[in-house]
């Protein structure tokens, strides 16, 4: 079980990563072998399953997101907290909302990822 503090911890460190723009931070995250899934890695990644695997993979997929989106900049709104996952909900690139929900493993770190934007 994943407690509030936990969480928010996580929650708040993630967002920080993000907004610092190092990718080792960001990965740091992850499992060697996770799988991450958006509706922007058939554009970005040209993987059209929009599934990526593994954090070689989705380190160059996020790479180059960095590079389109040099003043990317995260903003938590909530954190949710599930048995073994966590939802943060945020304000992404250029404000959109976005839900993305982090499947934890027993070490605490992410095994799977999901991306969902609004529309």
């Amino acid at each position: 079980m994943i407690d509030q503090t936990f969480a928010q911890q996580f929650a708040a460190d993630w967002i920080d990563s993000w907004n610092s723009h190092e990718l080792g931070r960001i990965l740091a995250h992850y499992e060697d072998d996770f799988e991450m899934s958006s509706p922007y890695i058939p554009q970005i990644a040209g993987e059209l399953s929009g599934t990526l695997r593994g954090k070689t993979a989705v380190g160059a997929y996020w790479s180059k997101a960095l590079e389109l989106i040099p003043n990317l900049h995260f903003e938590l709104i909530t954190t949710l907290v599930g048995v073994d996952s966590i939802t943060l909900y945020y304000k992404g690139a250029q404000g959109r909302l976005v839900a993305e929900v982090l499947h934890l493993g027993s070490n605490q770190k992410v095994t799977k990822a999901y991306s969902h934007y609004g529309v």
